[in-house]
């Protein structure tokens, strides 16, 4: 028996240790199945992280290395090396490693904090065989930054999220030539200071509403055929260009690990691919929370150990019995506005409501609404898919709420 598993020792489930333990619990278990904590910081070693939590810049090493150490220092007991194999809706973990075979722990609360994986090139029906020099862009990023390899010399790109853009600079830094970054959709999906440091500064060109449409090579990547697309995402004819490359790298998106939370029964979102949560990151199974990557993507790991904390310290209210439910208001997008998190709001406090766009507008007025009265709006000047955004609620705006409509009109 435990009173806190959680699963995953990346930045969020260690944040959501530290939360717990600076909450007053101390039987607190993490389990990972990699041989270090620190989860995929540890092959991130370009600089950025840290920024919003510690009001400096770090690698992404060095990020991890901050709550690695007060893990240590706080005597956190952790397994390395460890699968979890199922959750149960009554809170049984079943687990396996080299040491204690497959074991089993019942706890009282549970964080699912497993992040996510890339999506691949199985997932895209692109044509042609199956020859060597085809990579995810984070499968590249650990041979070159951990094992000390090149996938390639002559590089194409599919999709401009963060791991491609920041892979663009770190394989032209290591003597590749990145011949384009192509983009399906007529915007990047990454962070606008990724685009202007990785690409811009380095000449790379960003073909947006581009796609490969052909692999060619046999035994080894020879080239692509790349095309534009047309509003419907299908390639226009005509529009055909020859590339010889002999790497191709995908950064096509990335998907919550929520294979545990399945096995849970925990309610899923059709737009996330996470858990539907509460202000606490309390899933629809009781005693068991999300948080990081696994619940929605995020853009900035700060924000990761933020969204961490709120689930370590919730997780010990609930363990303590302080966690009766007040309220039942269901949030809405209108389309522009694509997911919140969280999705329902059950106690009256403050909470910071975040969300993503589905496309690029300007000069907008993020509205929250209750029916027709007005509970909060805001202005920015640009929103994109690629930055989270977030508004404040206060306590004081949830009464006699039953439902809150997230809206964005562009002015």
């Amino acid at each position: 028996m435990k009173d806190l598993v959680i699963i995953g020792g990346g930045p969020a489930g260690m944040s959501a240790a530290i939360a717990a333990y600076e909450s007053g619990l101390r039987d607190i278990l993490i389990l990972e199945r990699d041989e270090h904590l620190g989860g995929i910081l540890q092959q991130c070693i370009h600089n950025g992280f840290g920024l919003h939590k510690f009001g400096e810049e770090l690698t992404g090493p060095e990020y991890a290395w901050k709550y690695e150490k007060k893990i240590i220092d706080l005597g956190i007991e952790y397994k390395l090396n460890t699968m979890v194999l199922s959750v149960s809706e009554n809170k049984v973990v079943t687990a396996t490693n080299s040491t204690d075979g497959i074991f089993q722990i019942k706890a009282k609360a549970i964080i699912l904090a497993m992040g996510c994986r890339e999506r691949s090139k199985g997932a895209l029906n692109i044509a042609g065989s199956r020859p060597a020099g085809i990579f995810s862009a984070g499968t590249a990023q650990k041979y070159v930054n951990m094992k000390g390899y090149l996938p390639g010399k002559n590089i194409v790109i599919l999709g401009s999220g963060d791991i491609g853009l920041i892979m663009a600079r770190r394989m032209t830094l290591e003597g590749a030539k990145v011949h384009a970054v192509c983009e399906l959709m007529p915007y990047s999906g990454g962070l606008a200071r990724n685009i202007e440091q990785c690409l811009n500064d380095f000449g790379i060109p960003l073909k947006l509403s581009h796609t490969i449409i052909q692999i060619h090579g046999k035994d080894r990547v020879e080239g692509v055929t790349i095309a534009e697309v047309d509003g419907n995402r299908k390639p226009i004819p005509g529009t055909e260009e020859y590339i010889a490359c002999d790497t191709i790298l995908f950064s096509v998106g990335l998907i919550p690990e929520n294979e545990l939370s399945q096995s849970a029964n925990v309610s899923l979102s059709r737009i996330t691919n996470g858990a539907v949560v509460d202000q606490d990151r309390q899933t629809s199974v009781e005693g068991v929370f999300a948080c990081g990557n696994v619940l929605h993507v995020h853009d900035l790991v700060d924000y990761v150990s933020d969204e961490a904390e709120i689930a370590g310290k919730a997780a010990v209210e609930y363990i303590n019995k302080n966690t009766d439910a007040e309220l039942q208001i269901v949030l809405k997008t209108d389309g522009k506005i694509r997911y919140t998190v969280p999705q329902v709001i059950t106690k009256k406090k403050d909470v910071a409501v975040y969300f993503r766009v589905s496309n690029i507008y300007k000069n907008v007025v993020i509205k929250v609404t209750d029916g027709d009265k007005l509970i909060l709006s805001k202005k920015k000047i640009k929103v994109a898919p690629g930055e989270m955004e977030s508004v404040a609620l206060k306590k004081e705006m949830l009464e006699n709420v039953k439902e809150l409509c997230f809206s964005l009109e562009e002015v």
